[in-house]
Formats: structure tokens, C-alpha cells, sequence
């Protein structure tokens, strides 16, 4: 493991990249290099090395920008310990798998992000942004796999039956990654309307954020 630099006289979003192939950790290093407002300040090429470097100085991290497969602790062992121990860090995870079982892992890892590794840099950015700005983003090729399996198999949790029609419509299309404004367009309702909704399926599941509202989805389809 080691640490790079930090230039703090923006006050950049400092990144610390985990992967145990140097040549990823190269090319995201490379990515991020002229994307404002970011600055990789450290790396690791395993889980337990990156816990170790965040768990030293925990309030210099942001982001924590990891490999689902790695040794010592995977991408998902290392986001659940950093989730629950600093959870002002977001956690962004990259994989080369888009299979239901690993993204229901990471999901449930509390993971705020999940791309796939022949994503571009200007996925990167926006998942980036995301993450930063509160909310979750997952790939495209991984929006289906969420979705599909919550929609089939939907019915069948207890808490679910507590959502009224117009909820469990607006739940599907928050795990679909929807907006309040593109919901509302969508539901030809008021955004006003929407935040409603919003507040009281948070309420009537238990979770605290839109992360904790796709974690549910993702229990009910992947369990």
C-alpha cells in the first residue's frame, strides 16, 4: 500500500483506489487525473491494506473507490466495515461481474455505487457525482438485474403489502434510479407529491435513505 498525494487547496473530493491489479489502479489514477474537483490521494492493491490506510486517517477520505474481488478482505467485506465504521465515506464499487449475486453482495454491503469495469471515464465521473451529491448509482447493465427480480418476486415480502399501489409504483421507479422531477413527469403528478410518497415508503420500510430503499428492493428480489 501506498499513499500519494493530497492537494487540499480546492478542497478536492480525495479518492482512495483499491484494486489488485496495478493497471487498473493506473487507469483510474490516469482517468481521474484532469477531473476537477477529484484527487486520488491513495491506493491499495488489496481490501485489508485499504482498510488499514482509511482506518489511520479516516476524515481525509471521501470516496473509497473499490474492486469487488480482491485478497485479504473483497470489495465487499471492505465497503461493510467502512460503512459501518465511517459512514461519511461513500463507497463506489467496480466489477467485472453483472451477475444477480454479486450485485445483491454489494447492495447489501451498503455499497452506494456498483459499475462495471469496461465503463468509461465519463460513467465514472457521473457515478462519481452521484454519490457525492447523496444519491446511488449503479450501471445500466445492472439497473435490470435490480429491477426485474424486485418486480417478479415483489409480492412476496410482509412489508411490501403495507405500500399502497401508487408507493410500490413509485418504489420500482426509484430502484430504476429515477429522480423525484422525472417520477413526477413520469406519474403525471406533482413533485410536491412524489416527496410524499417518498417520506412515507421510507417510513413504512424502515430505511433511512434512497441506499436503504434499494437495499430493500434488492432483498425482496435477490433473497
Amino acid at each position: 500500500m501506498k499513499l500519494l498525494y493530497q492537494d487540499m487547496e480546492n478542497n478536492p473530493i480525495n479518492i482512495l483506489v483499491a484494486d489488485d491489479h496495478q493497471m487498473m489502479l493506473d487507469g483510474i489514477k490516469d482517468m481521474l487525473a484532469k477531473a476537477p474537483g477529484y484527487t486520488v490521494i491513495a491506493e491499495a492493491n488489496n481490501g485489508q491494506a485499504a482498510y488499514e490506510i482509511i482506518a489511520a486517517t479516516p476524515d481525509k477520505f471521501q470516496i473509497l473507490l473499490t474492486d469487488i474481488s480482491m485478497p485479504l478482505l473483497t470489495g465487499t467485506e471492505l465497503c461493510r466495515m467502512v460503512k459501518n465504521e465511517f459512514p461519511h465515506i461513500q463507497v463506489l464499487i467496480l466489477s467485472m461481474y453483472n451477475n444477480a449475486a454479486a450485485v445483491k453482495e454489494a447492495v447489501l454491503s451498503e455499497a452506494d455505487g456498483y459499475i462495471l469495469k469496461n465503463a468509461g471515464r465519463d460513467e465514472l465521473l457521473k457515478a462519481l457525482h452521484r454519490i457525492v451529491n447523496g444519491g446511488t448509482f449503479f450501471s445500466q447493465d445492472i439497473i435490470p438485474i435490480i429491477y426485474n427480480r424486485y418486480n417478479q418476486e415483489k409480492l412476496q415480502s410482509e412489508k411490501l403489502v403495507l405500500l399502497s399501489a401508487r408507493e410500490r409504483e413509485i418504489l420500482a421507479l426509484i430502484v430504476k434510479e429515477l429522480t423525484s422531477e422525472e417520477i413526477a413527469e413520469k406519474l403525471f403528478i406533482s413533485k410536491k407529491t412524489v416527496d410524499n410518497h417518498r417520506q412515507h415508503i421510507l417510513e413504512k420500510t424502515n430505511c433511512k435513505s434512497t441506499v436503504g430503499l434499494v437495499k430493500f428492493a434488492v432483498k425482496l428480489g435477490l433473497d
